[in-house]
């Protein structure tokens, strides 16, 4: 068992962990900083699997923490792409509408975008036709902001900087055990025992439980929400230019199914959003006794069923049955066929949930007198990861006076 000492740790390098840890190292590069991971690579989880879509910040409630993060967010991640040479393709965003109540809904995103000063233009059919000829719709708003890139790159640069600057990464070391003591902290994993003064936590899927290892009174528990995707055959990669969105559901918690170009070329459908009987589990069919046990012990797990009871069927349904996914993607672009839905991995949302069954929609934090917890993180946690990782450091500064 390696002993391993640290004047800070930070726990999980996804995007918000490697963003995090950065710059607190350049802040203070006379701290000795720590960045751990349980997993043999930096970004393996949510920040490894979704479409890359830089958000421009179109959903969010005005004057939130989230609709404030995300749109300074988008600004940052361009600058650091064109600032590393890293993948960056400024697309835009159509949101389309298909019907008279989406036409109804478009207006009311489009004034909140302009609430959040979010540049956007409407689209007349016609119009809509000529900019995207394989897209049918009633209208559409256009936000010329929304980007695309590749999250995972942007976090291995992180970790690259990071250590260039003295900092150290630790890999495939998953975390057992927490004791919060007066001087410090101990962290436990399969092969070493890290003392450090002071720990951020940033910890995506595993949240709850690694607050519960410090013994922090939690409201929440992290519930997972499959986003199964599909990938287009080469051909349809020209299908569209821009992402394309349906005009979301304010209802509903998920934005749709949606059309996305990547950056290596490909283009994707998805996600979809289905209960995840694993918080880890990517492949077609999973489950974990642990995490389903964890689950169905959970006041607020029966609760968030019984407020989203008829959508989770239907999604449920429609991904066990294609035509019903595909019927979804054909509202907007009816020349994607079943045969064109191709396997493409899945991802896992990490969804805060409250005991009385609500969903937690923004940035959520916790503390001890030694920590900082990031306990909830949602889209657009890749846009918003480099100012969540200031805000993290002038919290890190206030709490532990560094």
């Amino acid at each position: 068992m390696e002993h391993i000492s640290a004047d800070l740790l930070v726990i999980g390098n996804g995007i918000v962990g490697a963003s995090t840890a950065l710059q607190l190292k350049k802040k203070y590069p006379k701290l000795n900083i720590l960045l751990l991971d349980k997993e043999q690579h930096c970004a393996g989880h949510q920040t490894g699997h979704n479409s890359g879509v830089v958000h421009a910040g179109v959903y969010y409630k005005p004057g939130s923490l989230k609709a404030e993060l995300c749109k300074k967010g988008a600004e940052l991640t361009k600058t650091f792409c064109l600032q590393h040479n890293l993948p960056y393709v400024q697309c835009g965003k159509l949101l389309v509408a298909t019907s008279d109540l989406e036409m109804a809904r478009m207006e009311a995103l489009r004034k909140r975008c302009y609430e959040n000063g979010i540049t956007v233009q409407t689209i007349s059919a016609p119009e809509l036709r000529r900019r995207e000829p394989n897209i049918t719709g009633k209208g559409a708003l256009l936000v010329k902001a929304t980007a695309i890139t590749d999250y995972p790159e942007i976090t291995r640069q992180m970790n690259r900087l990071f250590r260039d600057l003295g900092g150290k990464t630790l890999f495939g070391a998953e975390v057992v055990k927490i004791q919060e003591v007066e001087q410090e902290v101990r962290v436990q994993t399969a092969g070493n025992r890290i003392h450090a003064v002071n720990v951020v936590v940033c910890g995506g899927l595993m949240a709850d439980r690694l607050a519960r290892m410090m013994a922090i009174a939690l409201t929440f528990q992290i519930v997972p929400f499959r986003g199964e995707y599909y990938q287009l055959p080469s051909r349809l990669r020209s299908l569209v230019k821009h992402l394309i969105y349906p005009i979301p559901d304010p209802d509903l918690p998920f934005l749709g199914v949606h059309l996305a170009p990547m950056v290596n070329g490909s283009l994707i459908v998805g996600p979809n959003a289905v209960l995840g009987w694993k918080r880890e589990g990517y492949g077609r069919f999973n489950a974990s006794i642990k995490d389903i046990a964890q689950m169905v012990q959970y006041k607020g797990f029966w609760k968030v069923l019984g407020h989203n009871l008829h959508a989770g069927i239907e999604e449920t349904i429609d991904s066990l049955y294609k035509p019903g996914y595909l019927k979804r993607v054909q509202k907007y672009c009816p020349r994607i066929r079943a045969k064109d839905l191709l396997p493409y991995p899945a991802g896992i949302r990490a969804q805060a949930v409250m005991e009385d069954g609500s969903l937690v929609h923004d940035f959520l934090f916790a503390e001890t007198d030694r920590s900082l917890h990031v306990c909830n993180a949602p889209s657009p946690a890749a846009t918003s990861a480099l100012p969540i990782g200031d805000y993290l450091l002038t919290k890190a500064a206030e709490k532990f006076s560094l």
